[in-house]
Formats: structure tokens, C-alpha cells, sequence
């Protein structure tokens, strides 16, 4: 049986140290554990330390850390930069599931028809914290802060940049690449797609046009078939 996993943002060096009162009070309160029970923690930077409860309290437990054990990194950079979307509940749905499937970074970008909408970052955090540990993951995504368009093509970084749009212009299929281990990002854009003169203009900064298949799909769909066909090859 798997033991019970938990993030704690700041792990301790040493061996002996308190949990933060959200993980304290799911302990005691909810999963009703005792001294001499063993958890497991995660900072999501590749840490994975198993630990035995000296002192259940709900706001204050206490572990002694009887293993550590420091993962490495994932094999390949898997950057999704995707715009926001009216329905905020779509856009929480991708996070979760790009968490679960091994994206490393998540860029929410901002183009011409991006509608306003209003996410609450603490809320966003906790979806990624959840996704992380639901999939047993010890690496969190690091998701960015939201950035225009123009100003994203001036900072994009990777081996393999692709932009994946809806105009009947020249595409290469995603699914007929093949990465490697090389560095791979993708641009998703709006409801509506992205602008023609914001396609160009990536195709300026280096980003090939691709296509996802041969149906339209909503930006968080989309997102996700991307994530998996880059996770994958």
C-alpha cells in the first residue's frame, strides 16, 4: 500500500522537522494518523522524502525523515504556452491534466482575441499541488506569469518551436515528429485562433506552423492532444 503523499514547499535539511498546518491538519483531522505511521513528501523539485510522524497534531506535526532520495530532472523541457480562455473551469482542467502527463513549464499567453477573464493564482497553485500528487509526480510545472504575446516571442526558448493554428495554410503533422531529447514548446491560441498577423509574426521568430489532426478543437483539447504528442515523441 502506497503511503500517504504530501507537498511541503520548504523541506527541511534536517532530519527532524515540523509540517506546515495544511499537511498537519489533513493528518490528524482527515486521514487520522498517529505517531509511528509514514508519509511521504515531495517540495515538487524533485525531492522525495519518506517520514515517520513523531508528534500528530493538527496544526503542528511533527516527522524524522527516514529517507531522501533527489530525483532527476525530466528527460526533455515540455513548454505548453496557451492562451487563457472565457470558461475558467476549461482552463483549470488542462492544468491538471498537462500536470498529470509530465509538462514542465505552462505559459499562459495573452494574444488579440484573448478574452478577460480572472484566475486566482493561489487557486491555480493548489490545482497543480493536487494534480502532482494525485499522479505521484515529485516535478511540478512550473507555471509562468502571463505574458502578451509580442513580448513572449522576444523571450522563447527551445530546441523545437511550433505553433499550432486553424488557417488553411502549409502544416507539418505534430504527431510525425521526433524529438529526441531536444527542448520542444507549443502555441496554443484563443477561441477564435490566433490572428494573422500574430501567426506570421511567429513564423518570423522561428516557430513552425503544425496541425493536431484533421478536426477543430477547443483550446483546452487542443492543449492537452499537444501535450501528449510532445510528452510521447
Amino acid at each position: 500500500m502506497q503511503l500517504p503523499f504530501f507537498f511541503e514547499e520548504n523541506l527541511m535539511s534536517s532530519d527532524l522537522f515540523s509540517l506546515s498546518e495544511n499537511s498537519s491538519r489533513h493528518i490528524v483531522q482527515v486521514l487520522r494518523m498517529k505517531e509511528g505511521e509514514k508519509i511521504q513528501l515531495t517540495n515538487g523539485k524533485g525531492y522525495l522524502l519518506t517520514a515517520e510522524i513523531t508528534k500528530a497534531h493538527k496544526k503542528n506535526t511533527e516527522v524524522k525523515v527516514i529517507e531522501r532520495i533527489e530525483g532527476t530532472p525530466p528527460p526533455h523541457e515540455i513548454t505548453i504556452a496557451i492562451s487563457f480562455i472565457k470558461n475558467a473551469h476549461r482552463f483549470e482542467w488542462f492544468l491538471e491534466k498537462a500536470t498529470e502527463i509530465g509538462v514542465t513549464h505552462i505559459i499562459p499567453i495573452i494574444c488579440h482575441r484573448t478574452e478577460k477573464i480572472h484566475l486566482r493564482e493561489e487557486r491555480l497553485q493548489q490545482i497543480l499541488i493536487s494534480a502532482m500528487l494525485q499522479s505521484r509526480q515529485t516535478w511540478m510545472p512550473n507555471f509562468s506569469a502571463p505574458i502578451k504575446i509580442k513580448e513572449f516571442f522576444t523571450k522563447a526558448s527551445a530546441t523545437h518551436k511550433m505553433i499550432a493554428h486553424c488557417e488553411e495554410k502549409e502544416k507539418k503533422e505534430l504527431k510525425e515528429f521526433s524529438f529526441g531529447n531536444s527542448s520542444r514548446m507549443i502555441l496554443i491560441g484563443p477561441e477564435g485562433d490566433f490572428t494573422s498577423e500574430e501567426i506570421e509574426e511567429a513564423i518570423q521568430n522561428k516557430f513552425m506552423p503544425v496541425s493536431l489532426g484533421a478536426t477543430r478543437l477547443r483550446t483546452e483539447t487542443a492543449a492537452l492532444v499537444a501535450a501528449v504528442l510532445l510528452v510521447n515523441n
